[in-house]
């Protein structure tokens, strides 16, 4: 009888973190499966837009959990990561309007022709962001503090007013895409995604995916020691691990996701402008990663859900809806620092 009440005991002071259903992952799967169950049901029921608008919310997490990784896990302040969302969105543009028009993109050193492959196009919007974010982030971490903040809005800011005079890709009017592009399968079959539940599945498969790398890369040794260079980095290098490289590979990651899902904003709107590069999505992306809690995996998640909820049905009553946001987020930063998941899961065990 004692050593059964005291494995009792033992079991219900055991960590959170180590039951196999926990609040934190019972929270986790009801997000995951809500968002995934509630668009298919929608869709079948046949109303369309709120699959769309699921599509839009699984994009805008996405773009979250590359800035998260870069805020939340790894210490790096950025407001600039609307550079990359822009990037990947017109990489989305631009491949679908020399496709249209069957003109390559350009013609020397070698000839590089548009494409609706979503696979190139997924590839090269990440190769791109990846690319810019190496030689950002190679001079502005070199910085810390309110500098790396204004380094990165200042890049972001020429790419944003270069977009905006480019006038053979619309300029400040955007560019319209025509064409859907597709996805190759097996057997040369191609999945076309202007069906709204199928490109919804697509978007949610990336987020799934986008999660479980950072998932994965934070668990493993370059975690420890991206987390340490967040904590005490000057600890970490009299371990004889330089900060700097791996602040690096984690921005230019965290660069690439956020490509990704411009890309596939571009690709559900049909549309790409240089709003997606203005400094105003990258503080919308700050605010959702507050909202839903700063490092953790699903914060994004539940911020974009929050987000964007608020944004369709409270801005289709009022103009004004940005103040109900600015409401919550003062709430949130007041009375629930590790923001909604923190205050539906629970604290975590390094909180």
């Amino acid at each position: 009888m004692t050593n059964t009440t005291s494995l009792s005991k033992n079991a219900a002071l055991a960590p959170e973190a180590d039951r196999p259903f926990d609040r934190k992952g019972l929270v986790q799967m009801a997000l995951l499966g809500l968002l995934l169950l509630l668009p298919v049901a929608a869709y079948f029921l046949g109303h369309i837009y709120y699959v769309n608008l699921a599509s839009r919310i699984t994009i805008i997490a996405m773009a979250a959990v590359g800035l998260n990784l870069a805020i939340g896990y790894g210490g790096m302040v950025s407001f600039g990561h609307a550079a990359y969302f822009g990037l990947g969105g017109y990489v989305a543009g631009i491949s679908a309007y020399h496709a249209f028009d069957m003109t390559p993109f350009m013609t020397w050193p070698f000839s590089v022709p548009g494409s609706d492959n979503l696979l190139v196009i997924w590839l090269a919007a990440m190769l791109l962001c990846g690319l810019l974010a190496l030689i950002i982030g190679a001079i502005s971490l070199r910085t810390t503090g309110v500098y790396f903040i204004m380094i990165t809005l200042a890049f972001a800011q020429m790419i944003y007013y270069f977009a905006n005079s480019w006038p053979t890709y619309g300029g400040e009017d955007g560019l319209p895409i025509y064409i859907r592009n597709t996805l190759p399968l097996f057997n040369n079959n191609m999945l076309d995604s202007s069906d709204a539940l199928t490109y919804f599945l697509i978007c949610f498969t990336g987020l799934v995916l986008a999660m479980a790398i950072t998932s994965r890369m934070m668990k493993s040794r370059f975690g420890a020691a991206l987390t340490m260079a967040r904590l005490n980095d000057v600890r970490l290098a009299t371990a004889g691990i330089s900060p700097y490289p791996i602040r690096l590979v984690a921005f230019v990651i965290s660069a690439a996701i956020t490509g990704l899902a411009g890309a596939l904003y571009a690709d559900l709107n049909g549309f790409v402008s240089p709003t997606m590069l203005s400094w105003h999505f990258s503080g919308e992306l700050m605010v959702i990663v507050i909202l839903g809690g700063v490092g953790r995996l699903y914060g994004p998640l539940a911020g974009a859900v929050l987000f964007v909820m608020m944004e369709t049905f409270l801005g289709g009553v009022t103009q004004y809806w940005q103040l109900f946001l600015g409401l919550v987020l003062l709430g949130v930063v007041l009375f629930a620092k590790h923001g909604v998941m923190g205050w539906l899961a629970g604290r975590e065990r390094n909180e």
